[in-house]
């Protein structure tokens, strides 16, 4: 069981700081305004959209990643356990 609970917070860990640095470049208009969660500005290119689609990812790679090691894994090891 410690071995999934490293590889779920290894994956929030790293996919939380990804979308942290991402969101910081791109959603932080001013110290002063809204941080990390601000609008998404227009005409980016195609690098700039592509890290807006990255900061998805990594935000969702976050959630269920960590989900699927601490909680998903760890069921299934019971279930099969029981089962037998």
């Amino acid at each position: 069981m410690a071995d999934e609970f490293a590889k779920g917070l290894g994956i929030a860990t790293t996919a939380g700081l990804a979308w942290m640095v991402i969101s910081g470049w791109y959603t932080t208009p001013g110290f002063e305004d809204t941080q990390l969660i601000g609008e998404v500005p227009e005409g980016l290119g195609l690098y700039g959209n592509l890290a807006i689609v990255l900061r998805e990812v990594f935000f969702w790679l976050a959630i269920f990643g960590m989900l699927l090691f601490w909680v998903v894994i760890p069921a299934f090891q019971k279930a099969r356990e029981a089962y037998a």
